[in-house]
Order: structure tokens, then C-alpha cells, then sequence
């Protein structure tokens, strides 16, 4: 072979695994709908990923504030479709509030605890806040805000379920202690 032919055939090669390579390096694209599992429970949830909202949301039900240890905890249910059973479950949790998250509508103004959550993206697990609050009405039980959003990588609006929930006892916890928010996020 020519070695001018053979020389440019090796850099068409080495400039295609450098290409791999430097994409491998590039933060994963999520679709504007995905898959995540809410753990320890591993039930699958359908997830909007929402750039419109700072804080990321929970479905919760029969919400109870108290006081455990001198902290202020809640305790709430959460009932939901499973999609990956088709099966309606429920489960009841109890957190420490996180804070307390002052919500304004066109009913006024409203408070709702905040509470760290475990969620399984792709194959990594995220410790994030969701502030809690009925989602029976709404399409999508969990909601991911910016502040999560951030962390995942671009949205791709045309795109759903790009990923699927592939967490286990090996996976990446992304913990919420020490996160830092981008300056330009909202916060």
C-alpha cells in the first residue's frame, strides 16, 4: 500500500478512537422523560426532567410533621404505579426535613417540607432534595428540578427513556453533602 494512502488511513483511524474517547469523556443526555428507581424501595418511576423548576418533587400523601430527637421529621406515603410491574404499591417513609420550601401560585402561597432522597438515574445513585407534595393528579410522580438536572447532563427535549434505572449495591452514590450549585442555577 501506498504510504501516503496508509498514512492517512491511520489518521482517520486515530482520529476516530480519539473521538470515542474524548465523547466517553462528554456528561451523558438525558430525554425530558426517563426511568429512575426511588431507593431503598427500587420502585421504577416515570421521571420529568423539568428546567423550569429550581427543586426537584415527590408524589407524598397523609404528610405528617414530628419531632424525633429534637429535629423536625415527616413522615408520608408514597403511592404509586410501578412501571416496571404495571403494579399500583405503596410505601410509608420517615425523614428528617431538610428545610421547608415556600411555594407561590395562583392559590397563594404554600409551604412544603424538603427531604433528602434516594433515586437510581442510569446506573448511579442520587441523594437529592425533593420537596414533597400529591402528584396523584399529575402524569409523573417524580419531578427533577435544575438544582438535580445540573449533575445529570443536557437535556435532549425530544428524547424519553435514554436511559434505564441499572443501579446495585456497586453503583456510585452521588451524595447531596458538599454539592455545590452552578452561580447561574437559580438558587
Amino acid at each position: 500500500m501506498h504510504r501516503s494512502i496508509r498514512g492517512t488511513l491511520l489518521a482517520l483511524l486515530g482520529a476516530g478512537l480519539l473521538g470515542s474517547a474524548a465523547q466517553a469523556a462528554e456528561p451523558d443526555t438525558y430525554g425530558w422523560v426517563e426511568k429512575g428507581t426511588i431507593e431503598p424501595w427500587g420502585t421504577e418511576v416515570k421521571v420529568k426532567l423539568d428546567t423550569g423548576a429550581l427543586t426537584s418533587s415527590m408524589q407524598a400523601e397523609e404528610i405528617e410533621a414530628f419531632e424525633r430527637d429534637g429535629e423536625d421529621w415527616v413522615r408520608f406515603t408514597t403511592e404509586l404505579e410501578d412501571e416496571a410491574t404495571n403494579e399500583v404499591v405503596s410505601k410509608t417513609f420517615e425523614r428528617p426535613v431538610f428545610r421547608d420550601l415556600r411555594v407561590r401560585g395562583a392559590g397563594g402561597v404554600e409551604s412544603r417540607p424538603v427531604v433528602l432522597m434516594t433515586l437510581c438515574m442510569g446506573e448511579t445513585l442520587r441523594e437529592e432534595q425533593f420537596s414533597l407534595e400529591d402528584r396523584d393528579d399529575m402524569n409523573y410522580p417524580v419531578l427533577l428540578g435544575r438544582r438535580t438536572i445540573q449533575d445529570l447532563g443536557s437535556v435532549e427535549t425530544t428524547g424519553t427513556f435514554m436511559h434505564e434505572p441499572e443501579c446495585n449495591d456497586d453503583s456510585p452514590l452521588k451524595s447531596h453533602s458538599g454539592k455545590e450549585y452552578d452561580e447561574d442555577i437559580g438558587v
